[in-house]
């Protein structure tokens, strides 16, 4: 389950519709290397995306 403190790189390793999901959001620097280190939760206050809609789609099966 994905989480605020998942880290992007885990998503995307987990989800592999996480990149599709997060670019349709406006997070477009999904390889970045902060994407290494960085949570959900810090990538949305970096973009100002809202957090919760952004893991219930992320948590979809």
């Amino acid at each position: 389950m994905i989480t605020k403190d998942t880290i992007i790189a885990e998503i995307i390793k987990v989800n592999p519709n996480a990149p599709q999901i997060l670019m349709s959001f406006g997070m477009g620097c999904i390889g970045c290397p902060s994407a290494q280190m960085e949570t959900l939760e810090q990538a949305c206050e970096i973009h100002g995306l809202n957090l919760d809609e952004i893991i219930e789609k992320l948590n979809e099966k």
